[in-house]
Order: structure tokens, then C-alpha cells, then sequence
């Protein structure tokens, strides 16, 4: 497969959250000029000031761009968790759609306060990337991994398991974001997509694959083993 190369982002804030973060600092900066130099009390000033400063600092951890690296120099067979969150399904299901067998599904919530930034569970080649509009019912229900707006991408391995990374809308995120382009070369450690607010990652493994997480664990993407490839 070549060189593993490094393509991790060095800035801080995903540029996924530039726009928002620029006009939010604007907003408070106009409201907080107004109500000091035009309200008589400082009371609301400095309740809105209170306010504004949570949630713009939970704003700002959402699209933090962390510069991670896993700790494992052979990742051969090696599983890692695509995102920060916690593990709310490890079971076999029926995956009828590409793979028409059982697959092991291991899924992660990403709440509101997680970085949201996406990583690749594993090293291979990208087989395919697909995109399909749905619904939007709370992530880390059973059905949102069908019924959902999701975005699947193939994943093949260098000994040629297919590895199925679902990336699924929630009830408040409206924007799927995927970075992986079919037929690229496709590394642990590298950015597979963003999803913006409340939502959840898939991934569809062998069943014979060894799990190394357990519900309601929580996971570091591009950090956490959450299986391991026979």
C-alpha cells in the first residue's frame, strides 16, 4: 500500500465549524456591546455574558481538530474507534445490503459535547462511498442505522476483509461530512468525515473478529481498539 503518510491537520478547530465559530464570537461581542454601553443595569450583560461563554466554549470543544496518533506501530488486524463517544451496540446482525450475512456491528454515540471529527477504523483501500437521505430519529436508536440519512464507506483491507464504516445522522445534526474518496489508499490515524451535532458511527466486522469493548464503554477515536481482525 505504500508509505503511510501522515495527513493529520495541524490547526486546533476543524474548519468544518469556521463559519459558525466566527459569526457566534461576532454575535456575542454585538450583544455584549449593546447591553453595556445601552442597558442601565449591568445585570444582563453579565448573565448574558455567563451564558453566551458556556455555550460557546462547548461550540468550540465539539469542533476541536485533535492531532492524535495511535500508539501501535503494527495495526495490521487492528480495529480503532472512528470517533469519541460511547459504545451503544456490540451484536451480530443481519447486514443485507452489501454484505448479505451477519456481520458484527459495533456502533458509537457521540453526544453533543464529543469531538465529532471521524477517523478511519482501519488501513486499506476505500472500496466505495456512498451517500443516502432519511430520516433523522435519535442516533442511538436500532433503527437509525437503516432508516437514518447515512453515509457508507467500504473499507479493504491489505488482506482483504471489507470493513463497513457507517457514518448516521441523529435527530439534531443535519450534515454529514466525508472525507474518504473511493479507490484512495486509507490509513489509521487519518480523517474519514465529520458529522456536525448528535450523532453515531457503525462499524461492520467479521463475525469471527475478537471485540474488545463492551456497552456503555467509552471510546477516544483513533485511539480506543474496539476489535481485532482473525
Amino acid at each position: 500500500m505504500g508509505k503511510k503518510l501522515k495527513k493529520i491537520k495541524k490547526i486546533r478547530i476543524h474548519n468544518e465549524g469556521n463559519d459558525q465559530l466566527l459569526f457566534g464570537l461576532i454575535f456575542i461581542i454585538a450583544v455584549g456591546y449593546l447591553l453595556w454601553n445601552y442597558v442601565s443595569t449591568p445585570w444582563p450583560f453579565w448573565a448574558f455574558m455567563a451564558v453566551a461563554v458556556v455555550i460557546y466554549g462547548i461550540v468550540l470543544n465539539f469542533y476541536q481538530c485533535p492531532r492524535r496518533f495511535f500508539n501501535m506501530e503494527d495495526t495490521e488486524g487492528i480495529v480503532v474507534a472512528p470517533a469519541d463517544g460511547k459504545i451503544v451496540v456490540v451484536e451480530e446482525v443481519d447486514e443485507n445490503t452489501y454484505f448479505h450475512d451477519k456481520r458484527l456491528m459495533i456502533s458509537i454515540f457521540m453526544s453533543l459535547t464529543n469531538v465529532h471529527a471521524n477517523w478511519f477504523p482501519v488501513d486499506g483501500k476505500v472500496k466505495f462511498v456512498k451517500h443516502f437521505n432519511g430520516n433523522y430519529h435519535r442516533a442511538f436508536l436500532p433503527k437509525a442505522s437503516v432508516e437514518n440519512e447515512h453515509a457508507d464507506i467500504m473499507i479493504t483491507t491489505e488482506q482483504g476483509v471489507d470493513v463497513l464504516c457507517r457514518q448516521i445522522a441523529g435527530a439534531m445534526a443535519r450534515r454529514i461530512v466525508t472525507y474518504a474518496k473511493e479507490g484512495e489508499d486509507c490509513y489509521i490515524d487519518e480523517h474519514l468525515g465529520f458529522i456536525k451535532l448528535g450523532s453515531r458511527v457503525d462499524v461492520f466486522l467479521p463475525v469471527d473478529s475478537e471485540v474488545c469493548v463492551e456497552i456503555g464503554q467509552k471510546t477516544t477515536g483513533d485511539q480506543t481498539v474496539i476489535a481485532k481482525l482473525k
